[in-house]
């Protein structure tokens, strides 16, 4: 994660370091904006669910990046989801 004053960038990797699928939202009053850069094979909703969590937890802009090998299951999401609140705390 890299914080900046008005948003934070978030980028999860598996094996190399690669910019992967890539989402944007913008968090402000309870309401957010998202926008996919680059879209995924899968996981597309919990992408866009984990950006907006953030950008209203920051009320502000989370580039959220995603590069895996295989398709998370449940708990690998709950996990990750969980970890990123944590770290932007």
């Amino acid at each position: 994660m890299v914080p900046f004053d008005n948003g934070n960038f978030i980028s999860v990797t598996e094996g190399k370091e690669k910019i992967g699928t890539l989402v944007v939202s913008i968090g402000s009053v309870g309401r957010t904006s998202t926008a996919t850069v680059i879209p995924a094979k899968s996981e597309t909703t919990f992408l866009k669910m984990v950006s907006e969590r953030v950008a209203l937890a920051i009320n502000g802009i989370c580039i959220f990046s995603l590069n895996i090998q295989k398709e998370l299951d449940l708990e690998s999401m709950k996990v990750l989801m969980n970890e990123i609140m944590e770290v932007i705390k």
